[in-house]
């Protein structure tokens, strides 16, 4: 607690950054994507960790009433928890309870040098689902996180009875890599570029891309947003080179197939027609067709990072999912 009072000064600071904030609206897209938070006098704003079977500690949000609908979110590469605020932010204000955790060698999550892959990821989802006692809930993964989804819910969570509905964001599944199962793949080449490219300059390659062609921030007449690049740039460094060296194999190299066909609940598979980093040819058009219980929604000219740039569209869409 801070011991001195509040200074003039202090006051003057505020006003002024209240005024900036004032004078300068946030971009259409960015600007509706939380809504106005009211007070509240129910459920906490909560954090934690939760130690898997092998040591591991996976850090977590935990926010809103504990006995209302839980939503978990799963991120991408190689970010954290922190991607999924506007989301967070938005649903806390709908009643929802909210969870969110970083990715072991992500985030604030331990660094651990072995362990980046699907099952190790689907595997420390469930041990944050079983440490918090979540029931009837709600996924949400987006690229890589849309990997962890699949394999969790397949693997975990409906066998286990914890899922009501999973959401694809902009998914790695079904297979990203080029194979002779998988013709329609990127070549290996591709991965290998990204894995030498982090070798040499992680902090410049996580520079790069969200500059470029996460947010499709290198199209024609795009505005780049230089908080969105940064943003991205630091929940990157958060995280372990060895954990995102070995997680570009983990997302390009693991064949997701089975997992969708197993998984009967209902699942939205959301995808940016304009997605540089996942085809939605490679991806989201065929993890429809495998899954039991599908509805592919996809939008014109939306990038890779259409939750962060376009989250009043896609907050909109996730709530009418959840809510039907």
């Amino acid at each position: 607690m801070r011991d001195n009072p509040i200074t003039r000064r202090d006051a003057m600071l505020g006003a002024a950054a209240l005024a900036v904030a004032g004078a300068f609206p946030l971009r259409p897209g960015l600007a509706q994507s939380a809504g106005p938070l009211e007070p509240t006098t129910t459920g906490a704003t909560d954090m934690g960790f939760v130690t898997t079977s092998d040591g591991i500690e996976i850090f977590y949000k935990d926010w809103g009433p504990k006995d209302a609908q839980a939503i978990m979110f799963h991120h991408g590469w190689p970010l954290s928890a922190d991607d999924w605020d506007g989301q967070m932010l938005f649903f806390l204000a709908q009643g929802y309870r909210v969870i969110a955790h970083d990715r072991r060698g992500h985030g604030r999550s331990s660094q651990g040098s072995e362990g980046h892959d699907m099952d190790h990821y689907a595997a420390d989802a469930f041990a944050v689902v079983e440490a918090l006692d979540l029931k009837n809930a709600v996924h949400i993964g987006h690229s890589t996180g849309g990997g962890e989804v699949a394999r969790y819910v397949a693997k975990h969570g409906e066998p286990a009875g914890r899922v009501a509905k999973a959401v694809l964001v902009s998914a790695v599944p079904p297979l990203m890599v080029k194979t002779d199962a998988n013709p329609e793949g990127l070549p290996v080449e591709v991965f290998d570029g990204f894995r030498a490219a982090l070798a040499a300059n992680r902090a410049q390659f996580f520079r790069d891309v969200p500059a470029g062609p996460f947010y499709g921030f290198n199209r024609d007449g795009a505005e780049p947003l230089e908080g969105v690049i940064q943003n991205w740039w630091r929940q990157g460094m958060m995280g372990g080179a060895k954990a995102h060296y070995d997680g570009i194999k983990a997302f390009s190299e693991t064949d997701q197939t089975e997992d969708l066909k197993a998984i009967t609940v209902p699942v939205l598979v959301l995808h940016g027609e304009d997605d540089q980093i996942v085809p939605i040819a490679d991806s989201a058009l065929k993890s429809a067709k495998l899954l039991k219980n599908g509805t592919l929604k996809t939008y014109p000219g939306y990038g890779h990072g259409m939750l962060t740039v376009n989250a009043d569209v896609l907050n909109a869409d996730l709530l009418a999912f959840i809510k039907a």
